[in-house]
């Protein structure tokens, strides 16, 4: 007798059918591929801040995932201290992102603006061991809890139950980048940047102020990392002083892969480096998920340095 995805045999047992196997491993699928972009949307929002100011001052800025940790101790501070409500937590780990970015940039690197490129990556690294030594301090290293931010219901696509806070993830990242998109590109601050990014003296001899745009392009960078904790503390809800550095590794590869300096480049790295760990996972070799995007970057750098959408850098003579 049939009884759904399963027949009852003679012997009384239920097994599944042939049918209900499909359907089985299609969902699996399908919440994979979910998870996968959940994961890519996070990954993608802080590759962003990475190509911004690689592609404005050509800096690798090491410290960027750890401003995603600040964030995360800031939406605790503010939900389980303050007891604040989730709206105002949220915006203020997004702004407290944004002027440490801004104060890092001032105080790091703007002094050093002059100097070779291996004293500005060198000097990002010290911001990231002195960010995280300076929370493991603060707050300890024992994981803080951070409060749900919204008790967001599950989504049914037919018999698929979808996480809510995967799709509120994935709508959230397509927002930033739709809107730092149409600020690069039809903005008069973002054509200032596109100019700076293109050749700084030529851009300040047409009266372009250099120091302001470079400001306002590591804040926005930032704000976009500050959006990244909200999320990745919504899938993962806890902080720890060394959380940013994985993900800013990853987020690293994501941005090499898409083409650093590029925006469009970043989504497209985030997404696959997301997919291509939850694919991993779902084959049964999660204990391969960093080791696989570390070969990513292996191979990328290797086949093609200036990744998928990236532009060949022109030495000036």
């Amino acid at each position: 007798m049939r009884d759904g995805s399963n027949v009852h045999h003679s012997d009384g047992v239920a097994r599944p059918t042939e049918e209900g196997t499909i359907m089985s491993v299609y969902t699996t699928i399908l919440r994979q591929i979910i998870n996968g972009l959940q994961s890519g949307s996070i990954y993608a929002l802080v590759a962003l801040g990475y190509s911004m100011v690689y592609g404005i001052i050509t800096l690798l800025n090491f410290a960027h995932g750890d401003i995603i940790m600040i964030g995360a101790y800031i939406a605790w501070l503010s939900m389980a201290k303050l007891s604040m409500h989730p709206a105002f937590a949220i915006l203020s780990a997004i702004l407290g992102c944004t002027l440490l970015g801004m104060l890092i940039e001032k105080a790091a690197y703007k002094p050093l603006r002059g100097s070779p490129r291996i004293s500005l990556l060198i000097t990002a690294i010290g911001v990231s061991f002195l960010l995280e030594n300076l929370s493991q301090m603060v707050f300890g290293a024992k994981a803080q809890v951070i409060p749900s931010f919204s008790n967001i219901p599950s989504i049914f696509l037919g018999t698929i139950e979808l996480s809510g806070t995967a799709v509120i993830t994935l709508i959230a990242a397509a927002v930033s980048m739709l809107l730092l998109t149409f600020l690069v590109q039809k903005t008069k601050m973002g054509k200032a940047m596109r100019a700076v990014s293109e050749d700084t003296d030529a851009a300040q001899l047409m009266g372009i102020n250099i120091n302001r745009t470079i400001s306002f392009t590591f804040a926005i960078g930032s704000a976009l990392a500050g959006i990244g904790a909200v999320l990745y503390c919504s899938a993962y809800p806890q902080a720890t002083p060394t959380m940013g550095s994985m993900l800013g590794l990853k987020a690293f590869v994501a941005a090499v892969l898409g083409g650093i300096g590029s925006i469009p480049g970043a989504m497209i790295g985030g997404f696959a480096i997301g997919l291509a760990e939850s694919l991993v996972s779902a084959i049964g070799l999660s204990v391969w998920r960093d080791g696989v995007v570390f070969a990513i970057l292996i191979i990328v750098l290797l086949v093609k340095p200036t990744g998928i959408l990236g532009r060949p850098m022109r030495e000036k003579v």
